[in-house]
């Protein structure tokens, strides 16, 4: 990073509001899967309890342990979560990733909240943590894919 001031404003107010709101924080007692996925360069770590209905989330549990920015990532993702397919979340996943690291759109509706961390394209050591809540998921559902299929 170049200096302070881009570091305050890349952790705005309303990052850090999101980072110290994220729904589902509660790890699942009985989840059909958990997935561990973590940041090589920053060490972030977000866990991901996962259970599905007819192919959707019904329950969901996070345990984040991230940068502000993977914090806020998680909520939002985390405020919508309930309902979602395996396509949505690789959909989501493709169009986060896009709008950080090839100056794409923001994510399609409900999560046009993502808007908040466009800042963050710039800092590419932080595009993991971002993505860990989102690879998480998708590692949680290809476990649930694999004990149906075997």
């Amino acid at each position: 990073m170049s200096g302070d001031g881009d570091l305050i404003k890349l952790y705005s107010q309303r990052i850090l509001a999101l980072a110290a709101d994220i729904p589902h924080r509660t790890r699942l007692d009985n989840p059909q899967a958990s997935a561990m996925k973590r940041s090589p360069l920053c060490g972030s770590t977000v866990t991901v309890d996962l259970t599905l209905k007819d192919g959707r989330i019904a329950e969901f549990g996070q345990d984040v342990k991230a940068c502000a920015l993977g914090q806020a990532s998680a909520a939002i993702f985390g405020a919508h979560v309930i309902g979602l397919t395996r396509a949505d979340v690789q959909k989501l996943r493709d169009q986060l990733h896009d709008m950080l690291k090839k100056n794409g759109p923001v994510p399609d509706a409900p999560f046009g909240e993502y808007e908040v961390l466009l800042p963050a394209r710039d800092y590419k050591n932080r595009h993991a943590s971002i993505l860990l809540a989102l690879d998480a998921t998708l590692a949680a559902f290809a476990q649930i894919e694999a004990s149906v299929s075997a």
